[in-house]
């Protein structure tokens, strides 16, 4: 990977998102960090903040080593801070956090604790400040997505379908549903930049059909785009069989039974993209390691899909699949509200 240097706009970048969350002179604003983040985005973020007359500190903890039988990325359960006593008592002082860790904490178990002190949290996704900077949050972004949230808490079924035989029903009775626009400015909140999505966790035995994967969609935890499909036959919220000929089916069927984890094959959550500036071939400009693919989860109009770990149904995993699929065609209780890939007013 190459040294970047810092650049004017990338500051700019961090000082528009830290704006938009109400980042005010002389507050407190902790930089969360481990020894495997991006200096960077640290720098840039800790710049940002002086900026504005905030004052930023840096709380760094070490990288936790890999216990998985396979290699982890994307999750949004960062083991990072092992429930340290005086992290936490550091990031309960903050009101405004930083999350700059490698997988976010977004799913850690110490997220509830952190938010109920009345912080605030931006997970700033493991990016490279180019993929950033074209996804700056803008305050207008915000209203479509509560809508979406709305729309979503009020249904009963999502039905998704595709040309490529996708037929999944998902029972919306019981789901949590989120949405997710870049920026937080409410305390005990927490976003993630990129934003631009909304997304349901079902409900335990609330997801059925077949999910079919076409070339072009992609798999974010393997970091590539499916070039083969992959067929998808769900029961009871659990991938039960993992079907087709090419190399994306055969590692995807390998992936999940090392995990040796019945709940490495459940659904984690469903739902669509809506940021109109993020891009589904954004994989294919930057080193992996430089990607967290965080914009093809946002890209409007895809349907995100997720196994893993969903608290609300009571099951907890590392083994961790993002896959956005293009094309769909997405309907709540009758009406659609992405209609073969394209967002509907």
């Amino acid at each position: 990977m190459r040294d970047d240097r810092i650049e004017p706009h990338w500051i700019e970048a961090f000082e528009a998102v830290l704006r938009l969350c109400a980042a005010r002179a002389g507050e407190t604003v902790c930089l969360l960090s481990e020894s495997q983040s991006r200096r960077l985005n640290i720098d840039l973020a800790e710049l940002a903040a002086h900026r504005l007359g905030c004052r930023p500190f840096r709380l760094e903890v070490p990288t936790p080593p890999q216990t998985a039988p396979v290699p982890v990325r994307s999750t949004g359960a960062s083991r990072a801070l092992a429930g340290h006593p005086a992290v936490l008592a550091a990031l309960g002082a903050s009101s405004l956090i930083l999350d700059l860790t490698r997988e976010g904490l977004l799913h850690a178990p110490e997220l509830r604790g952190i938010l109920a002190s009345g912080a605030r949290v931006l997970m700033v996704s493991d990016e490279h400040p180019d993929v950033l900077e074209r996804l700056v949050p803008r305050a207008e972004d915000a209203a479509p997505v509560k809508a979406a949230v709305k729309r979503l808490r009020a249904a009963q079924t999502m039905r998704v379908t595709s040309a490529a035989g996708t037929d999944l029903t998902v029972a919306m009775a019981g789901a949590t549903t989120a949405g997710v626009w870049g920026f937080t400015d409410r305390p005990g909140t927490i976003a993630h930049w990129p934003g631009g999505v909304v997304v349901s966790f079902p409900a335990a035995r609330s997801v059925a059909g077949t999910l079919v994967l076409a070339p072009g969609d992609a798999n974010l935890t393997f970091k590539r785009y499916i070039e083969q499909p992959v067929r998808l036959t769900l029961r009871d919220d659990h991938v039960v069989a993992v079907e087709g000929e090419g190399v994306d089916a055969r590692m995807m069927r390998d992936y999940l039974a090392a995990w040796g984890d019945p709940a490495a094959y459940a659904v984690s959550h469903v739902g669509w993209g809506m940021n109109p500036r993020a891009r589904r071939e954004g994989l294919l400009f930057h080193d992996r390691r430089d990607l967290n693919g965080t914009e093809l989860r946002a890209a409007a109009g895809n349907f995100l899909f997720s196994t893993g770990a969903n608290e609300f149904a009571g099951r907890f995993t590392e083994g961790h699949f993002d896959i956005p699929v293009f094309g769909c065609t997405i309907a709540l209780d009758g009406e659609v509200v992405v209609r073969e890939g394209v967002l509907q007013s």
